[in-house]
């Protein structure tokens, strides 16, 4: 339901843009199709076919390939940067982004190593709490260094919540909060796009032309959407006004066309699937399963959230994907396999 309604989204949010830039309103959704949809539906039958507890022993060679991607990425020729950010990989013709895969292979190490039978490493300080700070610390920093604030958020707090609900002492949990949260303060201090968009946050209205520009054009949009929205494909503001209208601020077009009933209805359905991930989880016999169903929900629930947040002015603005929805292959393939996977873990439960 989410990959199809966010077919339609894009159709209204991209086809002035792609009108304008290559004479075919539909260019970016048949690239989404292309490239996105048809891999996404492999991987997600994949996901479904594989038998989930064999990604157990391919937990720490996948993390490391994955990690070697991301070195790729930000100190080679293949590295690809847009707009500023070092996200990209480009090999063979081929572009995708590391780091959303990493949304599923990190994941999946966690799971392996919180699951092992040899050390108890949820209630150990030294042979538990340490080495997950440790690793989720070598794994913040290098996407800091892209950067993807954003993408670190995601990760972490997905871990903390898997961590948590594998039996962590909860001043474990309170202590890794602190200094995440002292953490992100200093990087957020020393780089200034991060400090002048807190700054903006903080001090709405003073500039409106410059840093609160998109906020502004994603409530006005969000506002003219009213109750029951302007009408599929009327959106007045999604090539002239709003910045990544079909991309981090796809969710602005929908609450603009659909109205406030369209966005809460979008919100229940992300709502169910993360609710329906946790009640299932119950029902899984081991740890690995169980943690991997835990962590894969986290993280669409928490990236789902910070967008919509972001975009209804709760939070700091982000460059954050909305998942199943908006437009970009690497996020939607991944969604799709993480899918894939959570079905086949429901399968076997």
């Amino acid at each position: 339901m989410l990959v199809i309604f966010g077919l339609f989204a894009l159709a209204s949010a991209s086809s002035d843009l792609g009108k304008i830039k290559f004479d075919d309103s539909y260019y970016f959704l048949k690239k989404q199709l292309t490239f996105g949809v048809s891999l996404g539906i492999l991987l997600f039958f994949l996901g479904y076919k594989i038998y989930y507890k064999n990604y157990k022993r391919w937990a720490l060679p996948l993390l490391l390939l994955n990690v070697s991607a991301l070195l790729l990425t930000l100190f080679s020729p293949w590295g690809i940067t847009r707009g500023g950010s070092s996200r990209w990989l480009g090999i063979g013709g081929v572009e995708f982004q590391p780091s959303e895969i990493l949304k599923i292979i990190f994941i999946i190490y966690l799971a392996a190593w919180l699951s092992s039978s040899k050390v108890y490493r949820k209630r150990d300080f030294l042979k538990g709490f340490v080495p997950f700070l440790i690793l989720s610390g070598f794994i913040c920093a290098l996407l800091l260094a892209e950067p993807a604030t954003s993408t670190v958020l995601i990760i972490f707090a997905s871990a903390l919540v898997m961590y948590f609900m594998s039996g962590a002492r909860f001043h474990y949990i309170g202590l890794a909060v602190l200094l995440s949260v002292a953490a992100l303060g200093v990087m957020i201090y020393v780089t200034s796009y991060r400090f002048e968009r807190l700054a903006s946050f903080l001090n709405r209205g003073d500039d409106a032309l410059g840093a609160d520009f998109h906020i502004n054009q994603a409530l006005i949009s969000l506002g003219s959407g009213g109750l029951t929205g302007v009408g599929f494909g009327n959106s007045t503001n999604k090539y002239l006004y709003l910045p990544e209208s079909m991309g981090d601020s796809i969710f602005v077009i929908v609450g603009e066309e659909f109205g406030f009933i369209g966005a809460a209805v979008l919100i229940t359905v992300f709502f169910i699937v993360v609710l329906k991930g946790f009640f299932l989880s119950r029902n899984v016999r081991d740890d690995f399963g169980r943690l991997l169903l835990i962590g894969f929900v986290s993280v669409i629930g928490i990236q789902t959230f910070i967008n919509v947040a972001a975009l209804s002015g709760l939070i700091p603005l982000t460059g954050v994907t909305l998942p199943f929805i908006s437009y970009g292959s690497s996020s939607l393939v991944s969604f799709m396999l993480m899918a894939g996977i959570m079905v086949n873990i429901s399968r076997y439960s």
